[in-house]
């Protein structure tokens, strides 16, 4: 007999609650390049605003590996002196936030959405689509290796001769 479980059992990484977004679940931050090719990823519960999300991506790993980076291009949920603290003390990073300039109309912007189509790409995915997994590390692995697969694709691509 069964007392008191889920019927998928529980979920041991907690799930929050977004207001803004009206969303139950995950957040991913990702920090692309600007081909749209993934080079940090995070996965935290929903509640987790934003700009506190910033800090999480903008680690000194990242630093580290990455010490080419000199501008960040973000939106407007990640304004504010908490990014700007993060982004500072992890190294002598830019953060730039690109706004709309039209509300209530659809406007592609270059530089936001590279981030966008690279969520779109990793969402191709039949496993990341929902949230199916039980903890953020294998999200975030999975997210990894949604981009390898991708990356590999380009790669072995035959080149066209024109």
């Amino acid at each position: 007999e069964r007392q008191g479980r889920s019927k998928g059992g529980s979920k041991l990484d907690s799930q929050g609650f977004d207001a803004g977004k009206k969303v139950t679940g995950r957040k991913r931050h990702i920090l692309v390049d600007t081909l749209g090719l993934l080079l940090n990823v995070v996965v935290h519960p929903a509640d987790v605003q934003d700009r506190d999300g910033a800090r999480l991506v903008l680690d000194r790993r990242t630093r580290r590996l990455f010490p080419f980076i000199e501008r960040i291009f973000a939106d407007a949920g990640y304004q504010g002196p908490r990014v700007a603290q993060a982004a500072a003390s992890t190294g002598h990073w830019i953060v730039e936030i690109v706004k709309r300039t039209e509300l209530h109309k659809f406007v592609v912007l270059p530089k936001r959405w590279i981030v966008e189509r690279t969520l779109a790409w990793i969402s191709r995915n039949r496993r990341l689509a929902r949230d199916f997994e039980r903890y953020a590390r294998t999200v975030a692995a999975f997210i990894r290796l949604a981009m390898i697969r991708i990356i590999l694709r380009r790669l072995t691509r035959p080149i066209r001769s024109a």
